[in-house]
């Protein structure tokens, strides 16, 4: 640790901006509205991986289905029997499906009254949190001005002590210094 003051100074700025960004960052990540975007991004994202999954990529789509169109020949019969056989066949991925078709359905209705309320109950929940933490933030880095307020002082302190003492050898010395010319005088100077 350094004794220099503007050190110490830039050491505690840094650590209250550091401190801040965290509060920051903590207050983000519990706002009701990120965390339902983060969620509906999630959600989003696992629907398209299970829809690539099971129905491969639209371009896999477009050749399968057009193979099966030709397939089918030239009746809709035909093509209505190759489309059940196909559903009795695998009806897990129908049911996947449908639920992905509901769940995009969903998300594009707007909220209900009941969400909203939810929501505003969740976000009225977490406010205390974040005031707590903000609390929190700004106590610790009251806590730590006043130590480092301390620190500075016996720094401060320490350096003036430290100056006085150099003063004072260095009178001393020079008083040494003159008798001891003195004294070179006297003898080199001839008797009487």
């Amino acid at each position: 640790m350094t004794d220099d003051p503007d050190a110490i100074r830039a050491d505690i700025e840094a650590t209250r901006r550091n401190l801040s960004g965290d509060v920051d960052a903590l207050a983000d990540k519990v706002t009701p509205s990120k965390i339902a975007q983060r969620q509906s991004r999630r959600v989003k994202g696992a629907f398209h991986s299970l829809s690539e999954k099971i129905m491969g990529s639209a371009e896999d789509v477009a050749s399968t289905t057009g193979a099966a169109v030709s397939d089918a020949g030239d009746t809709i019969a035909d093509a209505g029997r190759t489309v059940v056989n196909k559903a009795q066949g695998n009806p897990l991925a129908v049911g996947l499906i449908a639920f992905g078709v509901g769940a995009l359905i969903a998300s594009l209705i707007p909220p209900s009254e009941k969400e909203q309320e939810l929501a505003s109950a969740a976000k009225d929940a977490a406010q205390p949190l974040l005031q707590e933490a903000a609390e929190v933030g700004k106590q610790l880095a009251s806590d730590l001005k006043e130590p480092a307020q301390d620190a500075m002082q016996s720094v401060k302190e320490a350096a003036q002590e430290g100056v006085a003492t150099v003063q004072e050898e260095a009178t001393a010395r020079a008083g040494d210094v003159a008798d001891d010319a003195r004294e070179s005088g006297q003898r080199l100077q001839p008797g009487p």
